[in-house]
């Protein structure tokens, strides 16, 4: 076969050109054919119809176990939240800047839980963990701008805190309705539009070489990783605007706090600095805890490869931080703790 294509495609050596049989040449291109899509197994983006989520552990005697405690988790990150809102919506001496702004925060707490962890539980009570591929870029979206309003609401809240510490007598004409509310509108729509960049950077994959997805829920990273082709320019793209999306809310929230360390320190009685602190204490709990997990999720997916160690990590960004907020606000927040106590007591 060599010889009969050397001398088919070179006949200036002065032997005849000989052509090769068609049915031997067909049957050689097309075993080729086989080997190279074994090799690939590419399946057209038109055609992926849906994912298999490979979920928390696939040991049966952790199911039931994970299944009650995803679920108490749940329960108590949306009622907590629900609680926080009915408090402050029906408390008229909770009607300021602040709780306006934790409000907010509770419904994008709930977003953030309600995207991932229904999904998980149901998952572990069935043997079948498929995610349809509208449904997964459908969760990829809202979990990503829930996870952005979270970060928008505390820079705001600690712009909030700044204002009412280092301009006290000028805060309710800076911090005013139309204020409050251009802020909660620009976080929306600029969590809007880092949801709809992800997605866009998704959508442009053209093939996927498997359909399984190594975690509970759909990650932009862990899909990107399906991907036939070469994505590094995706990635590029993807944590490029992550790391805009992220360094402007920590920076303000820094400058916040340094003004607001700055203008406490100066104050003579150790009195007052403990009351100016005191009302920073639950927002700077809250931003540790949700930036310290969030810059662990971040960096296990572009540095280590375990899916353990990334799977743990994202747990505790979008279980355990939206868990812990309302305890965090209610048991170090005194006004909070009344309003939830009055909110009972009428219910009772």
């Amino acid at each position: 076969m060599n010889t009969l294509l050397v001398n088919h495609l070179n006949p200036k050596y002065g032997q005849r050109a000989v052509c090769p049989r068609p049915a031997f040449l067909y049957s050689n291109l097309l075993l080729l054919f086989k080997r190279w899509s074994s090799y690939t197994e590419p399946q057209n983006l038109t055609s992926v119809s849906e994912f298999f989520l490979m979920g928390l552990s696939d040991d049966p005697e952790l199911q039931h176990f994970l299944c009650v405690l995803f679920l108490s988790m749940y329960l108590v990150t949306v009622l907590g939240n629900l609680l926080i809102i009915l408090a402050i919506t029906s408390d008229p001496h909770l009607h300021t800047p602040m709780y306006f702004f934790l409000s907010n925060l509770s419904l994008a707490d709930i977003s953030l839980i309600s995207t991932t962890v229904p999904k998980v539980i149901v998952n572990i009570q069935t043997p079948n963990r498929v995610i349809s591929y509208s449904s997964c870029l459908t969760q990829m979206s809202v979990f990503i701008f829930s996870a952005c309003m979270d970060s928008m609401l505390l820079t705001v809240m600690a712009y909030d805190r700044f204002v009412a510490i280092c301009h006290p007598l000028h805060y309710m004409v800076i911090m005013n309705q139309r204020t409050c509310c251009s802020s909660v509108l620009v976080s929306f729509f600029l969590s809007l539009l880092d949801s709809k960049l992800h997605n866009l950077i998704v959508l442009q994959v053209a093939c996927f070489k498997g359909m399984k997805i190594s975690h509970f829920f759909c990650d932009p990273s862990q899909v990107l990783k399906l991907a036939c082709s070469d994505t590094l320019v995706n990635n590029i793209i993807m944590y490029f605007f992550g790391t805009i999306y992220g360094f402007f809310p920590i920076s303000g929230i820094f400058f916040s706090y340094y003004k607001i360390i700055s203008s406490v320190l100066r104050v003579p009685s150790s009195g007052g600095r403990y009351k100016a602190f005191s009302t920073c204490g639950s927002h700077l709990a809250v931003v540790c805890l949700f930036y310290g997990t969030g810059l662990g999720v971040y960096l296990n997916s572009a540095i280590s490869e375990s899916p353990r160690k990334y799977t743990a990590a994202s747990v505790m960004y979008t279980v355990v931080t939206p868990m812990l907020n309302p305890f965090i606000y209610s048991l170090r927040n005194k006004d909070i703790k009344s309003a939830l106590c009055r909110l009972l007591s009428k219910t009772g």
